[in-house]
């Protein structure tokens, strides 16, 4: 597939969003009941891997919507699943975390090609697997290790998908949340909702149908 150019626009306002995102919304750390840990993966290299980058202020690892969505998708395939936390600093800077996310790919694609990647994050974590993803600084070879691309809460939504990943791109708002749609519910935008909803569920079967 031939990617269309990135242009300074567009960049400009993705980078807008993630701005909205910091400095909007209140910490996206509430707990989750039922949600547990997930270990990394024990095999060097699984058939899939989950890169998710976590909310605003989550602790360390993929946080509450990463954990949901790594357990439900371990519901839905017989295929081994490993996990990464994107590793930043969850405040203001998604940039940084777009960086980690394209480094651990490329370095998957070299360690583990035969492996599967997802990527995906929630809220501010969206939106650095959004910048990442439409920055499209992968090769085209690199590229052909993403089977899909899972997006929870996404300041930037409405830029649409980024055009070298459209064709495996899940992107989902919550109805009411401001931040990725035209709602004034703010609650609609915290973990729960998208937990309770079943939108990550959802989002846990779009993947297992594309790996």
């Amino acid at each position: 597939m031939t990617s269309r150019p990135i242009t300074p626009r567009l960049l400009h306002l993705a980078a807008a969003a993630a701005l909205a995102v910091t400095l909007v919304i209140a910490p996206a750390a509430m707990p989750v009941p039922g949600a547990t840990l997930i270990p990394v993966a024990s095999a060097q290299c699984p058939d899939a891997e989950v890169v998710f980058a976590r909310g605003r202020q989550e602790p360390p690892g993929v946080g509450a919507v990463g954990d949901v969505l790594v357990n439900a998708l371990r519901s839905k395939t017989a295929k081994s699943i490993g996990v990464y936390g994107v590793n930043y600093v969850a405040d203001t800077d998604a940039a940084a975390g777009a960086t980690d996310m394209r480094v651990h790919v490329q370095s998957m694609a070299k360690s583990c090609p035969n492996t599967r990647i997802v990527l995906g994050g929630y809220s501010l974590g969206a939106t650095a697997a959004d910048l990442m993803t439409r920055a499209n600084r992968l090769s085209s070879s690199e590229r052909q290790h993403v089977a899909a691309v899972v997006l929870f809460g996404n300041g930037a939504r409405r830029l649409g998908p980024a055009p070298a990943y459209a064709d495996r791109t899940i992107d989902q708002c919550a109805d009411g949340d401001p931040i990725c749609g035209r709602g004034f519910n703010w609650d609609s935008h915290l973990q729960p909702s998208y937990i309770g909803s079943g939108l990550v569920d959802q989002a846990a079967g779009y993947i297992a149908g594309m790996l």
